[in-house]
């Protein structure tokens, strides 16, 4: 990583929609300016989209903290967006996920040990992103348990970290120093 390629903009340059830009992010609860939002912040007017979509699937979302995280780590873990990992390992750890979880999907892996709403949302997350398509079997099970909304949630939040993942690597958002990158995962 060289990173970031979109070099953060000083205050002292900022047109007045960014610096309300900024002054959202900073006033709501991501309490600052990180992640995606110092590369969108070259377009306004997306990056306030961005961070009201992301605010909505991330903090008003239905689905318990562990589960969101658990679906932010699988989606990071595929695009290997190293930044989002490292962010969201943390929130992950602090929100109850298990640490083991985590360790198996940086490694590649299907976690041995998930409960059966852990399980559902990883395997609606995986499917998707790597069969393109959500199982009839998997896609009855998560409607059983989460209902429409929930799997809609679910889904909208694998999404919209999806497209922050593109943006960290696009951007080769750096990890803070002394942080521990993701493993590449194996070939084939």
């Amino acid at each position: 990583m060289t990173g970031p390629r979109f070099k953060p903009i000083p205050p002292d340059e900022m047109t007045p929609e960014q610096k309300r830009v900024v002054q959202a992010l900073t006033d709501g609860p991501r309490g600052g300016l990180r992640g995606p939002f110092p590369a969108l912040l070259r377009i306004p007017a997306l990056a306030d989209r961005v961070r009201l979509l992301g605010d909505q699937v991330r903090f008003e979302s239905s689905l318990s903290a562990p589960l969101r995280e658990l679906t932010i780590l699988v989606v990071a873990r595929f695009w290997s967006a190293q930044y989002e990992w490292y962010a969201h390992r943390q929130h992950a750890a602090k929100a109850g996920l298990d640490p083991s979880i985590a360790e198996a999907i940086a490694q590649g892996e299907r976690p041995p040990r998930l409960s059966a709403d852990e399980g559902l949302v990883y395997d609606v997350c995986s499917e998707l992103l790597h069969e393109r398509d959500v199982s009839d079997k998997t896609f009855a099970a998560a409607i059983g348990r989460f209902g429409e909304t929930g799997v809609l949630e679910l889904v909208g939040l694998a999404a919209y970290y999806g497209f922050v993942s593109l943006i960290l690597n696009l951007n080769r958002t750096p990890l803070p120093e002394g942080a521990t990158p993701l493993p590449p995962l194996p070939r084939g």
